[in-house]
């Protein structure tokens, strides 16, 4: 090895600890941070979220979220939107009140 490979060694080898040590830095900042965050926004998270969404707005919400799924699976399942209609109906369905119930349930 020449004295120039061991120059770039030692450097890239600084390089590497100075930007461990940086990241180690900055997760025990983020866990710190979060720690010290965390009761007070539990705390608003319970009471902006106290009262549900509801049947109604939970109904919507699952329509929405039904149509896209479908539509994505449509397209993904190549011809989709004409070969496996029957598969669709249903499956929308079962989605629509899966996650209507869910929604309703844990909102």
């Amino acid at each position: 090895m020449s004295r120039r490979d061991k120059s770039d060694s030692r450097l890239a080898l600084r390089v590497l600890l100075g930007t461990s040590a940086l990241v180690a830095l900055l997760v025990a900042l983020l866990v710190l941070a979060a720690a010290v965050s965390l009761p007070g926004l539990s705390e608003w998270v319970s009471v902006t979220f106290d009262d549900g969404i509801g049947l109604k707005y939970a109904a919507l919400a699952a329509a929405i979220v039904s149509v896209v799924v479908s539509i994505i699976f449509a397209l993904t399942a190549g011809e989709g939107l004409i070969g496996e209609l029957q598969f669709m109906i249903p499956g929308f369905f079962l989605f629509f009140v899966f996650f209507w119930l869910m929604l309703a349930w844990i909102f």
